[in-house]
């Protein structure tokens, strides 16, 4: 099994703070962006997981595939919150670590559902302006929503390879991931990065979009089970 460096499942705050931290010393403002291919495209991979597949190993290095779905579940809630500019239950507090022994009964109508509230919020553009409390802290709102895309985006590649499945995206739900390693990337960003994502994994030459993605959220493209 390829090994990759800790990754945005393992850090509290979902990787939020280095992101923010860079946005805000870039002057980052992007437009709004459409999460609805990528929460439906979650979903779909999320319903296509068997019980007995819980236990697999993840492409996020501490999580098992249970882990990472019970993380999905509480990602899309959290996100949800955050686009309404609603702080959650335990205010400052950062979430911890995905735990399958979390998992609610109907993990996947529950996720689901959060899911498609999590679309409906950011479809919002008031959810994109300001700010948002996300991880236990107050951050630009549209840093927010290019984080919670990425996170859609990434995570399903994740759910995709640790259950057998393929992940299916656009251009247009790449294209939020795109600003979102960009805000990660280039000179001094290093540091920012950190624990929470590790360095970008060099890609081959016609590398797909997809690849450079998982490559830039300090993934490796060629993981496998």
């Amino acid at each position: 099994m390829n090994r990759v460096t800790t990754t945005t499942s393992e850090a509290p705050g979902w990787g939020l703070a280095p992101a923010v931290r860079l946005a805000r010393r870039r002057a980052h403002h992007g437009g709004m962006h459409d999460l609805g291919p990528g929460a439906r495209e979650m979903t779909r991979l999320v319903e296509g997981v068997r019980d007995d597949q819980l236990g697999a190993p993840t492409p996020c290095p501490d999580y098992t595939l249970g882990d990472l779905l019970q993380h999905v579940r509480g990602l899309a809630e959290a996100f949800t919150l955050a686009a309404r500019k609603e702080q959650p239950a335990g205010g400052s507090t950062p979430p911890p670590a995905g735990d399958a022994a979390r998992l609610p009964e109907d993990w996947r109508g529950e996720t689901a559902d959060w899911l498609s509230r999590l679309v409906d919020a950011w479809s919002d553009p008031a959810a994109w302006d300001g700010t948002a409390w996300i991880a236990g802290f107050e951050a630009p709102a549209s840093a927010v929503g290019i984080t919670a895309a990425n996170e859609l985006v990434v995570h399903g590649w994740d759910v995709a390879r640790g259950s057998g499945q393929q992940l299916v995206v656009d251009d247009a739900a790449l294209a939020p991931c795109r600003e979102f390693v960009a805000m990660m990337s280039g000179p001094g960003s290093e540091e920012m990065r950190g624990d929470a994502f590790g360095p970008a994994v060099p890609v081959p030459d016609g590398a797909t979009p997809l690849d450079e993605v998982i490559a830039g959220n300090g993934r490796d493209p060629a993981w496998s089970a």
